[in-house]
């Protein structure tokens, strides 16, 4: 399967609208706040924000802990110039990858969490196989995988809002999270004691948060 990138809100003259729409749309400083209280981030830990986009919740990141050895990985060159623009205007330096989730250029065991928003409905049931048997492999035994995406809707409201999600950014990719599939496809990439900690309604569905862990040993 060739690899390819998916432009911030599915089409590249989209890019420049990409952080208002998110902070307009999604509650996003709510939920990736809360993506950070779950992660529970301290000082010294090596941490990858995986598909980081234009490096909010990166950045966020790192003036809530200045101590990680942060990474953003993304395969997009455009929102990564975004993103190392706004860390500069921040006075924060992190390391903005050029990559793709499903071979991430990162050493076995290099990572003690890997955080994610927003990015595993961009991907087809394969992707997301390949990209969670990555994020298993880099990260440390102990670690932990932290998840901000669409999940299963709410109540029928929330649903009927997610088909435009659906309609944005395909049917194909999107359908396992509606159908709650995430955690089971944690699972089977080998994580451990994996569930989905909240929901939050918003203007497109339900948003949830998943944690897994990588086994120790």
């Amino acid at each position: 399967m060739s690899e390819r990138y998916v432009p911030a809100l599915g089409f590249r003259w989209l890019t420049p609208l990409y952080d208002a729409v998110v902070r307009l749309t999604t509650r996003e400083r709510t939920f990736k706040h809360a993506l950070l209280d779950q992660a529970a981030l301290s000082s010294g830990q090596e941490v990858l924000d995986l598909a980081c986009g234009t490096g909010t919740l990166t950045i966020w990141a790192k003036q809530r802990v200045p101590g990680l050895r942060l990474a953003g990985l993304d395969g997009d060159a455009e929102v990564l110039a975004r993103a190392r623009a706004k860390a500069h205007a921040a006075g924060l330096e992190i390391a903005f990858d050029d990559g793709f989730s499903t071979s991430l250029p990162y050493a076995d065991r290099r990572f003690d969490r890997v955080t994610s928003s927003l990015f595993f409905h961009h991907l087809d049931r394969d992707s997301k196989a390949r990209t969670l048997a990555q994020v298993f492999r880099v990260l440390k035994p102990g670690g932990e995988l932290h998840v901000a995406d669409w999940g299963r809707a709410a109540n029928p409201l929330m649903r009927a809002a997610y088909w435009s999600i659906q309609l944005l950014d395909g049917f194909d990719n999107t359908v396992d999270n509606v159908k709650g599939l995430l955690p089971e496809l944690m699972r089977a990439a080998g994580f451990r004691d994996v569930s989905e900690t909240r929901r939050f309604s918003t203007m497109w569905g339900t948003l949830s948060l998943y944690r897994a862990t990588k086994s120790g040993g």
